[in-house]
Formats: C-alpha cells, structure tokens, sequence
C-alpha cells in the first residue's frame, strides 16, 4: 500500500487547506493501520471529509482505497461521511 505513506513533521492548522490535510491524515491512519486498528470505512469516510474540503491528495488515495472495500462497506463510509459532515 505504498500511496499511503505519510510525512507528519508537525500537526497541521485545523483551518481550512490545513483542516483538509490533517482530516487526509486521519484517513491514512485508518488506511495504513498506523496508531489505530485498520479501518477501511473510517479510512474512506476521512479521506472522502478531506477531498470535499479541497484535499486533491486524499481525492486519490480514496480512489485507491475503493477497489478494495465491498459495496456493503462503501456505502457505510458515505453514509459515515455525509453524517459527520450534516454536524459539522
């Protein structure tokens, strides 16, 4: 899963280009398994937050991250995602 590496050098700025690159952050954890357990619907759902928010990064890596998840489990992560983003 080599698209899925990451450089964290310092915690983003949670405003706006900034927000969108921390919440690409989140969906990589999840992806990658890196500090939390291996979550495919919280990976898309995260990476799906960040490109709607402007993330072009997390729009690719949420493209390589759906092959690999079932209908079931895809339509999970929208829901997931449109939710979270009717709060916030």
């Amino acid at each position: 899963m080599a698209p899925f590496e990451t450089h964290m050098s310092e915690p983003a700025p949670m405003r706006g280009e900034g927000r969108a690159d921390a919440l690409c952050e989140m969906g990589v954890r999840y992806a990658t398994g890196r500090g939390v357990n291996r979550d495919l619907v919280a990976a898309h759902k995260w990476l799906n937050i960040a490109a709607i928010k402007g993330c072009d990064r997390a729009a690719e890596l949420r493209a390589d991250l759906v092959p690999t998840m079932s209908k079931a489990q895809l339509a999970e992560a929208l829901r997931a995602a449109r939710d979270w983003m009717t709060v916030h």
